[in-house]
């Protein structure tokens, strides 16, 4: 049974840093597209970064270019999301996903992303 548990949130101000963690269990995470996605309450699943692309290298969100870096450790079974320079705008539920598309190709699409951990808040004060 797939199992991820995101960790690492927390209140920060702005331009202070954040490194979120998913334990990834139950699976051979290694070969899988995944990624985090944030939310903000009432509003939809955005995607922030993809560990891997078609075109080679992560894919981020253009609001995080530059601030954010999306890592995987431990023969695939850690998944980290380095956030510097936080911006209140960052503020919002992080969750890490996986879906059953094979690296290179993923999508970066929240539909495609079924497994999902419970979340981890991040708040960011002016």
């Amino acid at each position: 049974q797939v199992r991820m548990v995101e960790s690492g949130g927390g209140s920060v101000e702005t331009g202070g840093s954040l490194r979120l963690s998913c334990a990834l269990s139950g699976y051979s995470f290694r070969t899988n597209c995944m990624g985090w996605f944030r939310q903000v309450a009432g509003e939809g699943l955005q995607v922030v970064a993809i560990i891997d692309s078609v075109n080679g290298g992560p894919f981020y969100t253009d609001s995080v270019k530059g601030r954010f870096t999306i890592i995987q450790e431990n023969a695939g079974n850690s998944l980290y999301l380095q956030m510097n320079s936080l911006k209140p705008e960052d503020t919002a539920l992080y969750y890490c996903a996986m879906s059953n598309r094979p690296r290179p190709y993923c999508t970066f699409v929240e539909e495609d992303y079924m497994y999902r951990g419970q979340g981890t808040q991040v708040t960011v004060s002016s």
